[in-house]
């Protein structure tokens, strides 16, 4: 690692020890790329697990994974009953949140949604714990919290301080999304497509996580196209912001753009502030932001971070003809920072305060 201005990422959480409590757990799409990181932070964070339960779609059950504790049997989503369990993580897409979570919230689980099923909702907070943790004070009527989409939650943690030493007019960003944007599947499916490329360049291996093939290109288009032109991927990021940072005005264009890297979201960020703005004094106020890493002498990327669970920002820099805009660069590991720790960095709130 290069950088030489450097935040350490916060401890890891022993919960058991300060609050004396067990949690039973559900982990929804336990079998999946964000499940199964879930599972592993969970128990590399020292979360108070009672039992954990992982439930999956009928074609999992059955399966033995291994979970905290030791290894557990896969059920079948469909006949869980969540009543016996406290906490219900869901990362099994927002097909399967639209049709089981109100259910598991009605039968006791708070539920934290890593889907995009409830985001938007009235009745849903939504919610990144360095930015907006005072809403996490009492369950939501709901019975559900939303988490953020995977570029949405580093983008605002490094708006939120932006916003408050020299306030917020427009925000421009564009993302270089990760194949794991689309889980296991589409890991597997540019390995394939970069093997079958390397060894003969008129093939392209399987085409059907993107539409495209994504390795040797870039596809400009991630999730559904809306009448408007933009993507509901780029919708997202706009509401999703402007929600959290509670500015329903707020000026935020995206262009979401899928590269060919395993994992690993990058963005570039064009902000512009209401005040002048100092790079130096920028990096600093980065800098000392809880789990965030300043670079200073190259950029971060997908391959060269030493700390999964830490944004990157770096190339830092004031625009000489207009002082009031800054862009930088960030990179967050999309399955844990855009996903699986947010989630569990959530429930380690709750517990603190002892919301059920």
């Amino acid at each position: 690692m290069t950088s030489s201005t450097d935040t350490p990422a916060l401890p890891a959480t022993d919960l058991r020890a300060a609050t004396g409590v067990a949690v039973p757990i559900a982990v929804v799409g336990a079998t999946g790329a964000v499940g199964r990181t879930l599972i592993d932070l969970l128990v590399q964070r020292g979360f108070p697990v009672g039992e954990c339960v992982p439930v999956a779609s009928a074609r999992s059950a059955g399966q033995r994974i291994d979970v905290p504790g030791g290894t557990a049997t896969v059920h079948d989503l469909d006949r869980y009953d969540f009543s016996a369990v406290r906490l219900a993580f869901f990362s099994a897409g927002t097909g399967v949140s639209e049709r089981h979570a109100r259910r598991a919230a009605a039968q006791g689980a708070l539920v934290i949604d890593n889907t995009n099923a409830f985001r938007m909702a009235a009745d849903v907070p939504l919610v990144v714990p360095q930015v907006n943790p005072d809403v996490l004070h009492r369950r939501p009527d709901s019975g559900i919290i939303a988490n953020p989409n995977c570029s949405t939650i580093p983008l605002v943690r490094l708006l939120a301080p932006l916003r408050q030493r020299y306030g917020l007019c427009r925000v421009t960003v564009s993302t270089y999304q990760a194949a794991s944007g689309r889980g296991n599947r589409g890991m597997a499916e540019l390995r394939a497509q970069a093997a079958a490329a390397t060894d003969d360049p008129t093939r392209t291996g399987p085409v059907e996580a993107f539409g495209v093939p994504l390795a040797y290109n870039v596809i400009p288009l991630i999730d559904a196209l809306l009448a408007d032109g933009f993507t509901l991927e780029e919708q997202k990021m706009r509401q999703e912001s402007r929600k959290i940072l509670r500015d329903p005005t707020l000026d935020v264009t995206a262009t979401c753009v899928r590269v060919p890297v395993l994992n690993g979201h990058s963005e570039t960020v064009v902000v512009d502030c209401d005040a002048p703005v100092d790079a130096g004094e920028l990096a600093a106020l980065l800098a000392g932001e809880p789990e965030v890493r300043v670079w200073t002498d190259r950029p971060p990327t997908p391959r060269t971070l030493d700390d999964a669970d830490l944004v990157h920002v770096g190339r830092i820099r004031v625009d000489p003809e207009h002082p009031n805009r800054v862009a930088f660069w960030l990179v967050a590991d999309n399955l844990r920072i855009g996903a699986a720790l947010n989630a569990v960095q959530i429930a380690e709130v709750l517990v603190a305060r002892g919301v059920r």
